[in-house]
């Protein structure tokens, strides 16, 4: 496809989306706000369109791939939302037991962008496990704005309840090797964070842009981390030099990578905000973190 990039678009515009995305303006603020940039023969809709996924033509792995052995699951949450369901994948060739890595999506549920990226975290040889945090509201409704607006009815107290169930649904399984990591994208980054607070034998949290945990939390911090972030994401980074100092204070083994020219979302291969190099060094360092910490 003809790929649009981040350097295609404004960094207003750019800013923009990404309020849009987070739920700080609607679909009618950001067409209003967008008109400015709209030129070319460009209307706001077609910018709003450009900027939106496209996971069909992003897909790596492909569902029915002969490599993989995926189901959907069910997992109990007490202290959540009660009955919850997740996407689990395996190698199709592995045997005995695995590792595993929770798979935490961004802002709109489980979708296919998150699905796609526990196949390639399971071809690497984890068990990988995608849980849905819209699963009460009926699970990921199959478009994203609609997804947006499930996902802000949800009490965030219970959804974090929710990640840790699962984490203890991943670490419990049989076919586990009762070692296990979490990867997580945004709003997933954040949880990844958070879990890494809470759970004191988890062996390893790579979060991609995520939100900082509280700095008194942090002192709970076991795991190793890996942390990416993005140049161009200033509602993120600013939480960086405290998160810094309080790791540091409290002798968290941590690797903390700013990706240059990137901007948030740089690693969702489905919009234009997508950076190749970037990407690809950070799934590369992810993937050797997980295989160093889960063995």
């Amino acid at each position: 496809m003809d790929r649009k990039t981040s350097a295609d678009f404004d960094q207003g515009l750019l800013d923009l989306f990404d309020k849009y995305v987070h739920g700080d303006i609607d679909r009618r603020g950001f067409l209003e706000r967008a008109t400015k940039y709209a030129v070319g023969g460009m209307t706001a809709s077609m910018l709003l369109d450009v900027l939106s996924p496209r996971f069909a033509e992003a897909l790596q792995i492909a569902k029915d791939d002969k490599r993989i052995k995926a189901s959907t699951v069910e997992f109990q949450s007490p202290q959540g939302q009660g009955k919850m369901r997740g996407y689990l994948v395996r190698p199709a060739s592995a045997s005995g037991k695995l590792p595993g890595v929770l798979v935490v999506h961004e802002n709109r549920g489980l979708n296919p962008h998150i699905e796609d990226i526990a196949r390639r975290i399971a071809l690497e040889g984890f068990m990988a496990f995608a849980p849905d945090a819209l699963t009460p509201l009926g699970g990921y409704p199959g478009d994203e704005d609609k997804a947006r607006e499930l996902f802000a009815k949800l009490d965030p107290a219970k959804v974090r309840e929710d990640f840790v169930a699962a984490a203890g649904y991943l670490k419990s399984r049989p076919d586990c090797t009762g070692k296990i990591g979490v990867v997580g994208f945004c709003f997933g980054g954040g949880i990844a964070n958070m879990l890494a607070t809470r759970l004191p034998d988890l062996s390893g949290a790579v979060p991609f842009y995520g939100v900082q945990p509280k700095a008194e939390d942090v002192a709970h911090i076991k795991a190793p981390l890996l942390i990416h972030y993005a140049e161009h994401d200033d509602r993120i980074n600013a939480g960086i030099p405290a998160f810094e100092a309080v790791l540091k204070a409290n002798q968290v083994k941590y690797q903390l990578f700013t990706y240059a020219g990137t901007q948030h979302g740089f690693n969702n291969d489905t919009t234009p905000r997508y950076d190749k190099a970037a990407a690809t060094l950070a799934w590369q360092r992810t993937i050797d973190f997980l295989k160093k910490n889960l063995a």
